[in-house]
């Protein structure tokens, strides 16, 4: 295993041990970034107005279309370490 995929899986730990709840900007930050690490690019249809929170997802995994999955675990673990540290 990479040592950037180790250090991946232990961000992805670290993040549920925070005690204080992040910022919305923050959680779609890590949801994108992580989308972007395991799935690669957005996929599907963009979900309908109703749907605002699907939509918000979609919308900020779609502006890392194009990065690469070890740019994308990297952009994931400064955002933990920043809200962790």
């Amino acid at each position: 295993m990479s040592d950037i995929k180790a250090q991946f899986e232990q961000a992805q730990k670290d993040v549920k041990t925070l005690t204080k709840r992040p910022s919305n900007e923050d959680l779609l930050t890590l949801y994108s970034l992580f989308k972007q690490s395991t799935d690669g690019d957005v996929k599907g249809a963009r979900p309908g107005m109703l749907d605002m929170v699907g939509r918000a997802k979609y919308d900020a995994w779609s502006k890392l279309k194009g990065t690469s999955a070890d740019q994308a675990m990297k952009n994931y673990l400064a955002v933990v370490k920043k809200l962790v540290g």
